[in-house]
């Protein structure tokens, strides 16, 4: 089973097939990292090198917006992402 799927080519997160503890090796495509923190079932992780304000593609659309850098790996949640579509949610501010 692969620790990670990329489900559209258009994407810039894959997602975890499985619960990953820290320090696990993982291979998207071309990309590889070292996860730095556990994720969760269904997590997504940045593939490449995002910055604040850079839209997250999944599912080969868009689905939020950045408010902080998210190097290859970094899990990406409403603690680092606005959704456009929804109100989030973090650090009991709405944002």
């Amino acid at each position: 089973m692969l620790d990670v799927l990329q489900i559209n080519p258009a994407d810039n997160v894959c997602v975890a097939n499985r619960p990953l503890p820290a320090g696990t090796r993982v291979t998207c495509g071309a990309t590889g990292f070292i996860l730095e923190q556990p994720v969760p079932l269904g997590a997504k992780l940045a593939l490449t090198n995002l910055k604040s304000g850079d839209q997250v593609i999944k599912f080969g659309v868009p689905i939020g917006t950045l408010i902080s850098d998210a190097p290859p790996g970094t899990y990406i949640h409403t603690h680092n992402l606005r959704s456009d579509y929804l109100k989030t949610y973090a650090r009991g501010d709405l944002i």
